[in-house]
């Protein structure tokens, strides 16, 4: 795919701060109306990243465009193109819901009537049509994501950048928003996505980049992903009074990869009924055994490894 066809596209894109590279040398690009997720432990660069695509952080180097400009050039017509929802909530307190929308609306030039009937038609959309007076504090934690997305919508923007959206909401607002993201995507938006949740990037994406340590490490679409750095399935094998290594050449003659986690063993395999019972019939005797499908998690951990970066 040429340039022309990207909504976004960086080329050897770079961020310095001072003597650290937090965004090193990296390539990809955006079509119109995908979903594409950025993931990446603590200290990738992904926010780095999408603080350039936002254009409030100047690349150090390489090349950007966002919709065919140069956001060092042309950051405010780029911005009024885009819907952003930070990380951080970033809600007005002293204004009611709906107040949040239509003030928001009529910074872009919108009339009076056009600013609420877009609040209105987006209140709707993100399900908050019935808390349209009450003041933000009164929101869950839910509502007040799905109201920044609503916010972010205001302008119809031709790209929306989502950083770490769900982050701290419980299973069923989570579920709710993915619902609203798939709406989006369905009605040809395009979105940029930052999330610590696999399953999240996996459900909903379209293609998927990893960083780590400023650098691309894979890219592509979940299921690429997955054939590529993964296995079909997953046998994870526990041993409480703690494994014995003298196994470990009995196990790796089962498995296409085995990692050893303390008390635990993970095998990744073809198919994890047939490896179960050969680990019980060779004696290897485990004190438990799960066997499940290989994840996106699975393909994180193995690509940026297992330490945890703070």
């Amino acid at each position: 795919m040429g340039t022309g066809d990207a909504l976004i596209s960086a080329q050897g894109l770079v961020k310095r701060y001072g003597d650290s590279l937090a965004v090193d040398d990296i390539h990809f690009e955006v079509r119109a109306g995908e979903v594409f997720s950025l993931l990446g432990p603590n200290g990738a660069g992904k926010s780095s990243t999408m603080r350039m695509l936002c254009g409030t952080s100047t690349p150090s180097g390489g090349s950007l465009r966002i919709l065919g400009m140069n956001p060092v050039k042309d950051g405010p017509a780029i911005r009024a193109r885009l819907g952003v929802v930070p990380q951080k909530d970033s809600l007005d307190r002293e204004l009611t819901v709906l107040e949040n929308l239509t003030t928001y609306a009529r910074l872009f030039g919108m009339s009076r009537r056009a600013a609420r009937n877009r609040s209105m038609e987006l209140l709707e959309f993100v399900r908050l049509t019935d808390r349209a007076k009450d003041l933000i504090d009164s929101l869950s934690g839910g509502m007040m994501r799905r109201l920044a997305i609503a916010r972010a919508l205001v302008n119809e923007p031709d790209i929306v950048l989502l950083d770490e959206p769900t982050t701290g909401l419980d299973p069923q607002a989570r579920h709710l928003l993915w619902d609203r993201l798939r709406e989006l995507k369905r009605n040809g938006a395009t979105v940029v996505l930052t999330t610590h949740y696999m399953d999240e990037a996996e459900q909903l994406s379209d293609r998927i980049m990893i960083v780590d340590r400023g650098r691309i490490v894979a890219i592509g679409t979940p299921g690429q992903l997955l054939r590529t750095h993964g296995t079909p399935e997953v046998v994870e094998l526990r041993y409480d009074d703690g494994f014995d290594t003298s196994h470990l050449p009995a196990l790796g003659s089962l498995a296409e990869r085995v990692e050893v986690l303390g008390s635990r063993v993970l095998l990744y395999v073809k198919n994890a009924e047939e490896t179960v019972a050969t680990v019980h019939r060779a004696g290897l005797r485990p004190s438990g055994t799960l066997e499940r499908r290989c994840t996106l998690e699975d393909v994180f951990l193995r690509l940026t490894g297992r330490s945890l970066v703070e």
